[in-house]
């Protein structure tokens, strides 16, 4: 409680805790690995965040009703997508590769949400973004191939990256979707799609279930559980609405970019990965790429 009344001042440590705390969920992801499936983490992540977000909720949902009824259909499509797919796919893909790969793949998602503004809005993309997004791709396709980005043939594509960029384009899917945000207090958007992803969770734990899939929470796996639904689900996001209000999107957009750098430190240090030199050449191409792209759509923006 005290950390979180000093970062409340102090907006650019308000961002850096909240990249850290997002770059813990790929590591909680990683300890989950055997002690819970990934479809029921899902489920259980957002019904656990549920629980402690409707005391808090109930006045501004009362409140926000008629514009929540209105936008029914959008808010379903970001707690379908934004909440629960995305988080399926990441739960799913880190049983299959590692936490590390995960993280410098998740960075690509800015360039993700440009390409996607491109094709459904034709925001024209300069130069500079276009050279950013290449830049961006090449880390990426180093990260999927283990270094072998000559040679992609000699190392199978591991099929949890191939989760992981779907994910990816889920979350820029629901990222672009964002900029049609109905105008409702920031905790009934948090609220509805929460709800929202665990209903549209619970057929994928169903199928989880039928499949002989399932793997009940042991004691780390409702440790796991009752961690991501309180930091990377809720107090996560409050960090990150009051830091953007506090220095704007723009200054505050940069921050995402630490989630890969503090992922990648945590799965060295407590998951015991190894920092491959292929991890660190992608990690500088993607993180490159995204600040390319961001000071060139700052400087048109000015």
């Amino acid at each position: 409680m005290k950390l979180l009344n000093a970062l409340m001042g102090k907006p650019t440590l308000i961002l850096t805790f909240t990249a850290l705390l997002w770059a813990g969920n790929a590591i909680a992801a990683k300890f989950a690995v055997g002690h819970i499936s990934p479809f029921l983490l899902t489920t259980l992540r957002w019904l656990f965040a549920l629980l402690i977000l409707l005391p808090f909720a109930l006045g501004p949902l009362r409140k926000d009703w008629p514009v929540i009824r209105a936008n029914l259909g959008y808010l379903a499509f970001c707690g379908m997508v934004g909440f629960a797919l995305f988080n399926n796919l990441l739960y799913l893909a880190v049983n299959h590769t590692t936490a590390i790969n995960v993280a410098i793949e998740q960075a690509s998602m800015p360039l993700v949400v440009f390409a996607l503004n491109f094709m459904f809005f034709s925001i024209r993309a300069t130069p500079l973004q276009i050279l950013g997004f290449a830049l961006t791709l090449v880390g990426v396709a180093l990260t999927a191939t283990r270094g072998n980005l000559l040679n992609p043939g000699a190392t199978a594509v591991n099929a949890g990256d191939m989760y992981m960029l779907v994910a990816v384009f889920a979350y820029g899917l629901y990222s672009v979707a964002l900029v049609r945000k109905p105008d409702i207090h920031w905790i009934s958007f948090i609220a509805v799609p929460a709800f929202m992803a665990f209903i549209a969770s619970i057929p994928f734990s169903i199928w989880e279930a039928h499949a002989g899939r399932m793997i009940s929470p042991d004691l780390q796996g409702w440790a796991v559980v009752v961690y991501i639904a309180i930091f990377p689900a809720i107090i996560a996001q409050v960090l990150w609405v009051r830091g953007l209000g506090a220095i704007g999107s723009n200054r505050g957009g940069v921050f995402i970019n630490l989630v890969p750098i503090f992922a990648a430190g945590l799965a060295v240090m407590l998951l015991g990965e190894a920092f491959e030199f292929y991890h660190a050449i992608a990690l500088v191409l993607v993180i490159a790429g995204v600040l390319m792209s961001q000071k060139q759509a700052k400087a048109l923006a000015a």
